[in-house]
């Protein structure tokens, strides 16, 4: 057996498992850093321990080092040594991986990338980042940053992601479609005309990508430009991804995975006009597998130490 550990800003897992996946499954809340590595260290061994131990948790951090380096929804973990705390605790390897580059890695040995040599795994949820499977291996870059295709500007304008104007995380995010769902939504208000979901302007806040979702299934019109125009910035994206890495798959989590019937149309035009049509043609776009079980499956894919 193996064990995976999930650090979040709100719950931790520990899990057990093997190469067939997930065997159980301890879950608690996040808290102080001194108490949450020790409740991690008591599931371990209540798990019964493993012979390797895969740990994920949101950047930055330094996985050759193994440390966590101030993940803004980890308050006071300022370079801890998490894989020496769990080496010298069990006295087996310990592993440290990005939450993206773990998620590629659980896609690429339980979920939608398996059998493949080089595959994409894209975030696509409160964030976009990447993790890349090239040549059969995780590649993380030469100081750990590969993959950060947020911040890579898609228009001189538009809304903001990675702390970058017209990124493509400002146009392809959870936020980044609220923020898009308020400017268009604006836009009518300005007009003197009003949305199902949005009467006037005190209500532009609480405008949120399911929301934006549910109206446009519902048939409204404002709500489903705002997916095709997301839609169409996700194909330019992935189209950069294609012509660069020429990659077998490219697996998209969380909102591409419950919204793909409203963003697939306009991200495959975009493929089509942006793309070059030999690399395009040899690449699979797929929703992830895994689901809501991705996180407890990546931090056990880092277990085995890709």
């Amino acid at each position: 057996m193996r064990i995976g550990v999930d650090i979040g800003g709100t719950k931790c897992a520990v899990v057990s498992g093997n190469e067939s996946g997930v065997v159980r499954k301890i879950r608690f809340a996040t808290t102080s850093k001194d108490e949450t590595i020790r409740n991690i260290i008591a599931a371990v061994r209540e798990l019964g321990g493993g012979s390797a131990i895969g740990i994920s948790c949101g950047g930055p951090l330094d996985a050759g080092r193994g440390l966590i380096l101030s993940p803004p929804n980890l308050i006071g973990w300022d370079e801890v040594p998490i894989v020496k705390i769990m080496e010298d605790a069990f006295g087996v390897p310990a592993y440290l991986r990005n939450d993206a580059d773990a998620c590629a890695l659980a896609e690429w040995k339980y979920g939608a990338g398996r059998g493949t040599e080089n595959m994409i795994f894209l975030t696509f949820g409160t964030g976009m980042g990447a993790g890349l499977i090239l040549g059969g291996r995780l590649y993380s870059g030469s100081c750990g940053m590969a993959g950060e295709i947020g911040h890579v500007r898609m228009a001189p304008f538009g809304p903001t992601g990675y702390g970058k104007l017209g990124s493509f995380e400002g146009f392809c995010s959870g936020g980044g479609i609220a923020q898009l769902g308020r400017a268009f939504a604006l836009e009518k208000l300005q007009r003197g005309e009003t949305l199902p979901y949005c009467k006037d302007k005190t209500e532009l806040d609480g405008i949120t990508a399911k929301t934006l979702a549910d109206f446009a299934r519902a048939g409204d019109e404002t709500a489903l430009a705002v997916y095709r125009f997301c839609g169409e910035k996700l194909g330019e994206g992935l189209a950069i991804l294609v012509d660069v890495l020429n990659p077998q798959k490219i697996v998209i989590g969380s909102i591409f995975a419950r919204a793909r019937d409203l963003l697939r149309a306009p991200m495959e035009a975009a493929l089509r006009r942006e793309a070059l049509s030999y690399s395009l043609a040899r690449c699979e776009i797929v929703p992830a597998a895994l689901g809501e079980a991705i996180g407890d499956y990546a931090a056990l894919a880092v277990s085995y130490g890709a």
